[in-house]
């Protein structure tokens, strides 16, 4: 089932549960992919490209909350993290700390890194083989934590 299916459904599903926080979410994300397809002259887009797009909305709600939560609209900065949830069950399954450590090491062997002047090229091939998998920041400071160790 393509991820536009999935999202559909679980419009639907909002809809019939009256659960305007996921209904909304959804329907963002629906937005994005829609955006995402018409954007380019190539019509289809990869499993890749939606996973990228949910990143950003995802980030985009992080941001929101945090700004929310740093004006003290507490309501609204929950609003924002509960979306982010309803998002996030349609990424690949996250890599704990460990794989995450792992899979880092992995890498900067393969490609021969040692020091931080390879942070590039060891980001490009982390970037190409976790996507989705894990937070961009998250992987960037453990690339770093690697490289300057």
């Amino acid at each position: 089932m393509s991820l536009e299916t999935q999202i559909n459904e679980e419009i639907k599903n909002a809809m019939r549960a009256k659960d305007k926080v996921a209904l909304d979410a959804l329907r963002a994300v629906k937005s994005a992919l829609l955006l995402a397809k018409t954007a380019g002259a190539d019509v289809q887009i990869n499993e890749a490209d939606e996973i990228a797009v949910l990143q950003k909305q995802i980030k985009m709600r992080k941001e929101a909350a945090d700004q929310f939560s740093a004006q003290g609209r507490e309501e609204m900065a929950e609003n924002e993290r509960l979306q982010s949830q309803v998002i996030e069950q349609f990424l690949p399954k996250q890599l704990s700390a460990e794989e995450l450590t792992a899979e880092i090491q992995e890498i900067i062997s393969g490609t021969q890194a040692t020091s931080i002047k390879d942070m590039g090229k060891v980001m490009a091939q982390a970037n190409q083989k976790l996507a989705g998998k894990v937070d961009g920041k998250l992987l960037a400071d453990e690339v770093k934590k690697q490289l300057n160790s």
